[in-house]
């Protein structure tokens, strides 16, 4: 495989992924308009970053890989998904046990 085949499949896998990114994160705003629940509100931001950090990567290649502040944003991500799964268990009900 020459380098600009590899070039080239490498800007269609970046490109694909950014579009699942944005897919996932529009999925997860219809799912917190009908329920109405935080948790996709902050799944789908997260998301939505991943696309946004995923497109500059792609556009912007003279950058590289080596820019920290890009994958300040995937962890900025992840923390937000972190944060909304901890916030949600914090918010669930405790039940009681009965020794």
């Amino acid at each position: 495989m020459g380098p600009e085949l590899r070039a080239t499949l490498l800007i269609a896998a970046s490109g694909a992924l950014t579009m699942l990114y944005a897919i996932i994160a529009l999925y997860f705003y219809k799912f917190r308009s009908r329920s109405g629940d935080r948790l996709f509100t902050l799944f789908a931001t997260a998301f939505l970053i991943l696309s946004g950090q995923r497109l500059v990567l792609t556009v912007a290649r003279e950058w590289g890989e080596h820019s920290a502040w890009l994958y300040g944003m995937r962890l900025l991500a992840f923390v937000i998904i972190v944060y909304a799964i901890i916030d949600k268990n914090r918010a669930m009900p405790r039940r009681e046990t009965i020794d």
